[in-house]
């Protein structure tokens, strides 16, 4: 039986908006002497997954919807999806 179908919801900042926790996070790996990192952006990650049989064109409009309305806020987020099995 085939697995069903997942897809992958990554949510950041955009990069216009200024990330306290990212700046918190850079300057504490600073502290611990990883002075290499420049900046660090923190974001979210969510896993979906489908029902078996969910067509494929369904699924990306559907979860494209869903991302866009629920999972980020589209005036100071960017998200991407990417689909797997």
């Amino acid at each position: 039986m085939k697995n069903p179908m997942k897809a992958r919801v990554y949510v950041s900042l955009k990069p216009t908006v200024l990330d306290p926790q990212g700046q918190t996070i850079r300057g504490a790996l600073a502290g611990l002497g990883h002075t290499s990192i420049s900046s660090v952006r923190q974001g979210k990650y969510f896993e979906i997954s489908l029902a078996p049989g969910t067509d494929q064109a369904t699924a990306a409009a559907e979860i494209e919807q869903i991302a866009k309305d629920v999972l980020a806020n589209p005036v100071i987020e960017d998200y991407q999806v990417e689909f797997f099995d």
